[in-house]
């Protein structure tokens, strides 16, 4: 059976990557690993952005400090290894080896940094915090573990909240 060295998960809040948008998304009917995004169409926007039922949700630095603690706080307890986290305005990035699927990674990550926020007394317990389901994509050698690694903490302009793994060198 083939077992991947680690996942690269991603997750958007909620609003702020509405299908349509330029440069493209994926969806649930194009998700293939390795295919273009959809391309962007500004109507299929619009009628996404009419059937949200809040507004778009982004991090500010205190959600996103509380967001990367509950992450790293979860992945401890379930006994994951967090190699990588970026937590950004309106997504979150995550390099995690564990042995669980990665859908269930990022529900319990979602799950958790959401409890934490409501916590901290961030808005209501019925706040639409994420997206309804991410990326999961499977990293199967060292070089695609490396790349995301790299990616994940210094691939996407100016840092915000992130972790890194003691294993992982800075070269």
């Amino acid at each position: 059976m083939n077992i991947p060295l680690a996942y690269f998960i991603t997750f958007t809040t909620y609003g702020t990557w509405l299908h349509g948008r330029d440069p493209g998304s994926v969806d649930e009917l194009h998700n293939q690993f390795d295919t273009p995004f959809l391309q962007a169409a500004s109507n299929r926007e619009a009628k996404n952005r009419e059937r949200m039922s809040q507004p778009p949700y982004l991090l500010d630095d205190q959600r996103r400090s509380i967001v990367r603690d509950a992450i790293v706080a979860e992945c401890q307890f379930r006994d994951w290894s967090l190699l990588a986290l970026h937590v950004r305005s309106n997504h979150v990035h995550m390099v995690v080896s564990a042995v669980a699927d990665p859908e269930t990674i990022m529900r319990m990550a979602k799950s958790h940094a959401s409890r934490c926020l409501n916590r901290a007394g961030f808005e209501s317990a019925d706040r639409k915090r994420w997206t309804t389901h991410g990326s999961t994509r499977y990293l199967w050698n060292e070089k695609e573990l490396e790349d995301r690694i790299i990616y994940t903490l210094d691939g996407q302009g100016e840092p915000m909240q992130t972790h890194r793994s003691p294993r992982i060198d800075r070269a």
